[in-house]
C-alpha cells in the first residue's frame, strides 16, 4: 500500500521568540522552583522552559482568585464583557503569532490550529454577546397569578477551577474559561504542561484588553502534585480529558456536593447511508477522520458504509487517505500534522499493529514515519476488524479509522450504539429528513448530517457534550454559561396569605383553591 505524500518542508525555524516566551511563562502562578522543558512534537527539540507550581502555589492562587472575584462579580455584566469583545478583533491582528504557538505545542497542521483560533474567537463573541441576556434577572410564574410574584437570580459560582486537555489547549482552555469569567467567577486554570502556551498567551493577551490580573490565573504540573489543592479549594469543576481522568474527578468532589461538568472520551461512529454522495462523503471523511491526526475526542473511529455504496466508496477514500500530505511547516499546505506526545505514538502503534496480526486489513497507511518527525503516524484505514481487537472498542485517539460495511438500518443503528461512549457520530445522505429520523436513533450527544463534528460544535447556540460515559453536563449555548452559575429564587407574596383568610374555614378554603385549579386550567392561566 502507497505511503501518504511527505511535503518538503522549507518552512520557518520551529521556535518562539525569546522575548514571547519570556512575557507568556511569567504568566504562570509559580514561585519558579521547579522547571519543565516543553519539546516541539514536530523535532523533539526544546520549544521552551516553563516554571512548574507547587500545591503550595495552587492555594495561594485560589486565595488570590478569590479576593479578585468579589470586586469582579460586584461589576455590570456590560464591563465584564468588554475584554472580551476586544479579544475577537486582537486575535484576528495577531492571528499568526498564535498559530505558531499551537501548532508548535502540539504538532498539529495549520489548518486544524485555525479551528482553534475560530473557536475562541467566535464562542467568546457569542457570550460577550449574549451574557447579559443570559445572566438578568427573570420574572417566572409564581403560584397564584397575581398574588405571587418570583424572580430568578444568576449568581456567580466563586471560583472555577477548570482543566484543559492537550489536544486542543487554545480552543478547550478559553472557550469554556470566557463565559465562566463574564458570569462572574475567577478561575484557576490547569492546562496540560505540553501544552500550557497558548493558553497563557491568551491571557496575557486578555490582561493587556482590561482583565483584572487575579481573575483568571493558570497553573503548571502534575496532577499528582497540585490535583488536590486545585480541586479541593475549587467551588466547580470543569474538566475535559478521558473517561478515566473524569471518573476521578466526580469521586474527588461528590464529598463537597460541588457541581461539576465533564467532557470525556468517545468512539464515535460515522454511517454513509445508501445514496451518500461518493466523492463528497470520503472527502468529509479526511476531516471527520484524521482533523489533528485523530487527536480529538469528537473524530470518527468506526464508519459504517452501507452495502449498496461500499464497493465505490471504500476504494476511494483509502485513495484519498494514502494521498493526504503530511508535514511539519508553519503554513497551510499539509493536510495532517504530528501527535503529540510519545505515548499517543506508542498506543496507535500498538492497536493497529495488534488488529493487523489478529487479521484486520489495512486499506492504507499502517506504520509510523519518523522520517517526517519522531512522533507522525500515517492516516490509516483498517476493514475486518472484529471484536477481540482492543480498537474496535477501545478509544484509539489517533489518525485510525475502522471500517464495516451494513445492510439495513436497525442494524447500523444497534453497532453504532453498542459502546459505552456517546459523544458525537456523523451521518451522510443525500435525503437530510431521512438523516434526521436517523439521527435521532443516536445514542449521542450531537449529531452531524453531511458534516463530521464541526456543524454541531461550532453552533454556538446549541449545547455541546456527551451521554454515557462520554460526560455529564454540556458547553456551548445557555447551559454552557449557565452551569457556572448558581439560580437564586426570590418570591413575594401579596394580597392574600397561603392560608384561609378571616373567619373561612379550611374546608371551605379547600374547595375554593380546588375550583381555583380547574378555573386557571380553563383560561389556560395554569
Amino acid at each position: 500500500m502507497a505511503s501518504p505524500t511527505v511535503r518538503a518542508d522549507g518552512a520557518a525555524a520551529h521556535e518562539l521568540p525569546a522575548n514571547l516566551l519570556d512575557r507568556l511563562v511569567r504568566r504562570v502562578a509559580s514561585d519558579g522552583a521547579e522547571t519543565a522543558t516543553v519539546p516541539t512534537p514536530f523535532t523533539g527539540k526544546p520549544l521552551a522552559t516553563v516554571p512548574l507550581s507547587s500545591a503550595g502555589d495552587v492555594r495561594r492562587a485560589h486565595e488570590r482568585a478569590r479576593a479578585a472575584q468579589r470586586a469582579w462579580a460586584a461589576l455590570p455584566v456590560r464591563e465584564r464583557v468588554k475584554p472580551f469583545l476586544r479579544l475577537a478583533d486582537a486575535l484576528v491582528t495577531r492571528r499568526e503569532e498564535i498559530l505558531d504557538v499551537i501548532q508548535l505545542e502540539t504538532g498539529k497542521a495549520r489548518r486544524h490550529a485555525l479551528e482553534e483560533f475560530l473557536d475562541v474567537a467566535l464562542c467568546s463573541l457569542y457570550y460577550a454577546r449574549r451574557a447579559g441576556r443570559l445572566l438578568k434577572p427573570q420574572r417566572r410564574q409564581g403560584m397564584m397569578p397575581g398574588l405571587t410574584r418570583v424572580q430568578e437570580l444568576r449568581h456567580p459560582k466563586g471560583v472555577v477551577a477548570l482543566i484543559a486537555p492537550w489536544n486542543y489547549p487554545f480552543a478547550l482552555g478559553a472557550s469554556d474559561i470566557a463565559p465562566a469569567i463574564m458570569a462572574g467567577n475567577a478561575v484557576v486554570h490547569k492546562p496540560d504542561t505540553q501544552t500550557c502556551l497558548s493558553s497563557l498567551w491568551v491571557l496575557d493577551l486578555l490582561v493587556e484588553l482590561g482583565l483584572p490580573e487575579d481573575v483568571w490565573q493558570i497553573v503548571v504540573g502534575d496532577p499528582a502534585e497540585i490535583g488536590d489543592p486545585l480541586i479541593g479549594e475549587a467551588d466547580y469543576v470543569s474538566f475535559t480529558g478521558s473517561t478515566r481522568g473524569g471518573t476521578a474527578i466526580a469521586e474527588k468532589v461528590a464529598p463537597r456536593l460541588i457541581g461539576y461538568s465533564l467532557e470525556l472520551g468517545g468512539k464515535n461512529p460515522m454511517i454513509v447511508m445508501a445514496d451518500a454522495d461518493v466523492e463528497r462523503t470520503a472527502r468529509g471523511a479526511l476531516r471527520a477522520c484524521f482533523t489533528n491526526a485523530g487527536q480529538l475526542c469528537i473524530s470518527i473511529e468506526r464508519m459504517y458504509v452501507h452495502e449498496d455504496v461500499y464497493d465505490r466508496f471504500v476504494p476511494r477514500l483509502a485513495e484519498l487517505v494514502t494521498g493526504m500530505k503530511l508535514g511539519t511547516g508553519l503554513d497551510f499546505d499539509a493536510e495532517m500534522g504530528s501527535l503529540t506526545y510519545e505515548r499517543q505514538l506508542e498506543a496507535v502503534t500498538a492497536h493497529v499493529d495488534q488488529a493487523v496480526e489478529a487479521g484486520a486489513t489495512v486499506l492504507a497507511g499502517g506504520k509510523p514515519r519518523p522520517d517526517v518527525g519522531p512522533l507522525f503516524y500515517e492516516p490509516t484505514l483498517l476493514a475486518d476488524v472484529t471484536t477481540d481487537m482492543d480498537l474496535c472498542a477501545n478509544e484509539t485517539f489517533g489518525p485510525v479509522v475502522s471500517i464495516y460495511k451494513y445492510r439495513h438500518e436497525d442494524e447500523v443503528v444497534q453497532r453504532a450504539n453498542d459502546t459505552e461512549y456517546g459523544l458525537n457520530a456523523s451521518i451522510w445522505t443525500k435525503n437530510v429528513a431521512a438523516g434526521r429520523r436517523l439521527a435521532a436513533r443516536i445514542q449521542a450527544g450531537t449529531v452531524n448530517i453531511n458534516d463530521g463534528y464541526g456543524a454541531a460544535y461550532a453552533s454556538y447556540d446549541s449545547p455541546m457534550g456527551g451521554m454515557k460515559r462520554s460526560g455529564v453536563g454540556r458547553r456551548h449555548g445557555a447551559e454552557g454559561m449557565l452551569k457556572f452559575t448558581e439560580v437564586q429564587t426570590i418570591a413575594s407574596q401579596h394580597y392574600m396569605d397561603l392560608e384561609p383568610p378571616g373567619n373561612i374555614g379550611y374546608d371551605t378554603f379547600a374547595g375554593f383553591m380546588a375550583n381555583g385549579i380547574k378555573l386557571m386550567k380553563k383560561l389556560r392561566i395554569k
